[in-house]
């Protein structure tokens, strides 16, 4: 029987009594990557100057108190016995569903304000949301939670995983589905295949990179939900992401149908031209 190697530690850095956690550490470092593929492509469309930068200033911890109200609500009942652990999100606990939905909201009033279009800033920011929540879910890896139901050794080992992650995906003895790396894997796929489909002359006009995601994102999502043993739970056996991922492709189809149908916006593809706006450098 192969020795089994401790878990690795959840704090990356101590320093006194400073702690500073691989969760953090890691949703950190996907807001960066997104924010750099954000305005990389911002750029080639001709948005302005640090207008990426300006609206990650308000999205980002907007997003981030979204994602974490949104899993305090549906565990209400723990954390009104547990009032000390609402602000612990290092420890876990943030729903990417409400780190979405709050975001859209600030993008949209955020691009009315500055007259940018708003389904240009979403497509713009899409695929680096979608390589964030990829990279995010080690972060899951590291708290070992997001995990599905107990599996077998031998199964893991029957994936071809690396002994590191079958290594932490022994919790308590236990083996568990590694849901973390399936949704992790599904997200690069999903991001590689946009960003391949975005390059692609005439083919996705404004708004359907952004509903690509959505589709792409829910669809694998849903089936992925079902596997974990911590949804969130509307009733019974409602899981609440389940039924929001259904939502989320069912008004992304239908709002693509009915955009194209429209020809709205008109002949607009999304290739690499200059919007036009206001570049000038203040």
């Amino acid at each position: 029987m192969k020795q089994l190697l401790a878990a690795i530690d959840p704090i990356a850095i101590k320093l006194g009594g400073f702690e500073v956690a691989w969760y953090g550490v890691i949703i950190g470092v996907g807001i960066l990557l997104a924010m750099y593929l954000a305005s990389s492509e911002g750029d080639r469309k001709g948005m302005p100057q640090d207008f990426i930068l300006d609206l990650a200033f308000w999205t980002v911890p907007i997003a981030i108190l979204g994602a974490r109200a949104y899993y305090v609500l549906f565990e209400l009942g723990y954390y009104l016995e547990n009032p000390g652990q609402i602000f612990q999100i290092w420890n876990g606990g943030l729903a990417i569903y409400g780190a979405l939905l709050t975001g859209a909201l600030v993008v949209y009033f955020f691009t009315k304000k500055k007259n940018v279009p708003v389904m240009l800033t979403l497509d713009v920011l899409a695929p680096g949301v979608l390589i964030a929540q990829s990279l995010g879910r080690w972060g899951n890896f590291i708290n070992q939670e997001a995990h599905g139901a107990a599996v077998t050794r031998e199964f893991l080992e029957g994936l071809f995983l690396p002994e590191f992650i079958i290594n932490q995906m022994n919790i308590k003895g236990t083996y568990y589905h590694p849901t973390f790396l399936y949704e992790s894997l599904w997200s690069l796929i999903g991001f590689a295949l946009i960003v391949y489909l975005r390059r692609r002359p005439n083919l996705l006009r404004e708004g359907e990179v952004f509903f690509s995601y959505i589709i792409w994102y829910a669809f694998g999502r849903f089936f992925i939900e079902g596997m974990r043993t911590d949804s969130l739970y509307l009733f019974a056996n409602i899981r609440v992401s389940q039924l929001l991922s259904i939502i989320l492709i069912a008004g992304a189809i239908a709002a693509w149908a009915y955009r194209r149908y429209n020809h709205y916006p008109k002949d607009s593809f999304y290739t690499d031209i200059n919007l036009g706006m206001n570049t000038t450098k203040e």
